[in-house]
């Protein structure tokens, strides 16, 4: 079974656009990396500064594995400051 993630984004007022105009091309090494099935990000239409990435992946350690490896490239760094938090994330489980 494979491993759903959501992580939330809240930019600071204006900076939506420019989270995305950075976070965008870096998903093409995100859909790259071991174990990802998909990663799409997602605008909210009623607040164009809070952003949400939908992700897959084989396993929780092959996400695990990836976010050391994207924090060891100071990403976080780059989009902090446009951010009014830090990202939140959610490891999700199906529901029957």
């Amino acid at each position: 079974m494979s491993h759903t993630v959501k992580v939330e984004f809240s930019c600071a007022p204006g900076k939506g656009a420019t989270l995305l105009a950075i976070f965008v091309p870096a998903l093409v090494d995100t859909r790259a990396h071991p174990g990802c099935l998909s990663v799409e990000p997602y605008v909210d239409q009623d607040n164009p500064d809070y952003v949400v990435v939908w992700q897959k992946w084989a396993t929780r350690s092959n996400q695990e594995t990836y976010l050391a490896w994207r924090d060891s490239t100071n990403i976080g760094e780059v989009l902090g400051p446009l951010l009014n938090a830090p990202p939140s994330f959610a490891h999700l489980t199906p529901a029957s």
